[in-house]
């Protein structure tokens, strides 16, 4: 059986957290964050590659409102493997979607991988390590294999797998069926996860064999199965909104974990751009700043020719790009998605998003 990797890039979010450089035809996976020059959906490409084995065994699945953008920033992208939804339904449509589409070009033995576009990733080569593994596990067992992220700290963000018993070793990494799924905990019951060094942060990436996940989505969501073979995308506007973690993985048998480290961060919202790269700096700086008695704080311009000027700010985020200005204490980046809330219905103001 081959167990080479079919990739596919979950392209379809929206970033709002990291507002306003982040807008509605400039999503986050199109934005370069860490230095590199490339953007977060390149760069998801560019580890992705290797494993495909070329441009014509990777695909995308993302919105209609943002199709084009993916075109321009993956110009070798085969069109035919650009899968654009009508409406986004979250991520168990586009998950099952893509998935029949795979299993008509490929086959049903194929084994395909689901991959965020918007993470950053420290260790390429640790991370195709793990991919390999994945799916050496995905093509001998009928396992559906998701990557347990090793946590740093106890996060209240993400959602975590608890380790069920051991499935013995892939690539001489550790394989464990998934006890359970618990989705953002409170930050006591997070560290009591921590502490049982049973427990590994939800990374949203899977890896299995299409027949598995064919047959699972009949016995678990067949409604949304059964709609999407029969009409493809046209089905969407019949479909709930759903994430593939409450449509399939909390109900499947057939979960593994294999826990993984090799640098990892969803990006989630400004917050995370510390954890990147302040080093041993007093702030993050991604603009011309001048400031004054202001430490442990994020600073960007999208215009390299304007300037933020500070004095006496502590942990605070100041982020300027055209024509919105955020300025918003580190601990209340997760709002920022309630006040575009605000902006929406106001004419002028859903200028901004």
């Amino acid at each position: 059986m081959n167990n080479s990797l079919i990739p596919v890039i979950l392209a379809g979010g929206k970033g709002e957290r990291f507002w306003p450089l982040s807008r509605r035809q400039r999503p986050k996976q199109f934005l370069c964050l860490d230095g590199s020059g490339r953007s977060l959906l390149q760069a998801t490409a560019d580890r992705l590659l290797d494993l495909a084995g070329g441009w014509d065994r990777l695909w995308v699945i993302t919105s209609a409102v943002i199709a084009d953008g993916v075109r321009e920033q993956l110009p070798e992208l085969p069109e035919e493997n650009l899968l654009v939804e009508p409406e986004g339904r979250d991520t168990a449509p586009a998950v099952a979607w893509a998935t029949l589409e795979v299993a008509k070009r490929h086959g049903k033995d194929a084994i395909a991988g689901f991959f965020p576009a918007d993470h950053w990733i420290g260790n390429r080569q640790g991370f195709q390590d793990t991919l390999n593994a994945a799916a050496q596990l995905a093509a001998t067992e009928d396992a559906i294999v998701t990557l347990g992220i090793s946590p740093g700290y106890a996060s209240t963000g993400y959602g975590y797998i608890e380790q069920g018993e051991p499935k013995g070793n892939y690539g001489n990494l550790p394989v464990y069926k998934v006890s359970r799924f618990t989705e953002k905990p409170d930050r006591a019951t997070a560290e009591e996860f921590i502490q049982t060094g049973q427990f590994s942060w939800n990374s949203g990436m899977f890896i299995f064999r299409a027949n598995t996940v064919l047959s699972e989505l009949a016995t678990h969501a067949p409604a949304m199965l059964n709609a999407l073979q029969d009409k493809g995308k046209a089905a969407y506007a019949t479909l709930e909104k759903k994430s593939i973690d409450y449509a399939l993985m909390e109900k499947t048998q057939l979960a593994y974990v294999l826990p993984a480290d090799f640098g990892w961060d969803d990006l989630g919202d400004w917050n995370s751009l510390e954890r990147l790269l302040k080093g041993e700096s007093k702030n993050v700086e991604l603009a011309r700043h001048v400031g004054k008695d202001t430490e442990g704080s994020i600073l960007y311009a999208s215009d390299e020719n304007e300037v933020i000027v500070t004095i006496g700010m502590e942990d605070v985020v100041i982020v300027r790009d055209g024509n919105a200005t955020l300025v918003v204490h580190k601990s209340r980046t997760q709002d920022i998605k309630k006040v575009l809330k605000e902006l929406q219905g106001d004419a002028e103001l859903e200028k901004l998003l």
